[in-house]
């Protein structure tokens, strides 16, 4: 199913990055404030589907980097993997763990494990949520009808 409106394809390309890079500071800002890796990968999601019903499932997976199964897959590894650095330091699967890595200057850059885990789920919001769009686009372009025959 793609929209033939103008005028939605036209809002449509200058919508997507903006949510695009809207999720990411959603996905950056949730360690202090409200956001992070679930609402983060909503609105990514969301951009991806409002292209979707702009241009189609084919347009919308040429846009992909990533097979949506793949970033699933992809974003419950580093979910696993967030928990790792405590096991090895004796503490309790999933414990926070923060690394400052010195930048030049003064500045330093603090990466964390939460991080790491929001970006997980993230991932795996996005590759779930397409996944089920994608699916359910293609088949209501196999069946226009709607009664599946």
């Amino acid at each position: 199913m793609k929209s033939n409106t103008l005028i939605l394809q036209t809002a449509a390309i200058y919508i997507t990055p903006l949510q695009l890079l809207f999720s990411v500071f959603l996905l950056l800002r949730g360690h202090d404030e409200p956001g992070g890796g679930f609402i983060a990968g909503l609105m990514a999601s969301s951009a991806f589907v409002l292209y979707m019903f702009s241009y189609g499932v084919t347009a919308t997976r040429n846009l992909f980097k990533i097979v949506p199964v793949d970033m699933l897959a992809l974003g419950l590894i580093l979910g696993m993997i967030s928990g790792l650095p405590a096991m090895f330091l004796g503490q309790p699967f999933l414990q926070a763990q923060w690394w400052d890595i010195p930048l030049l200057g003064d500045a330093t850059l603090k990466l964390s494990t939460p991080l790491i885990f929001d970006i997980g789920v993230y991932l795996a919001v996005i590759g779930t949520t397409l996944m089920i769009v994608v699916a359910l686009m293609e088949s209501e372009t196999d069946h226009p009808s709607g009664n599946g025959d």
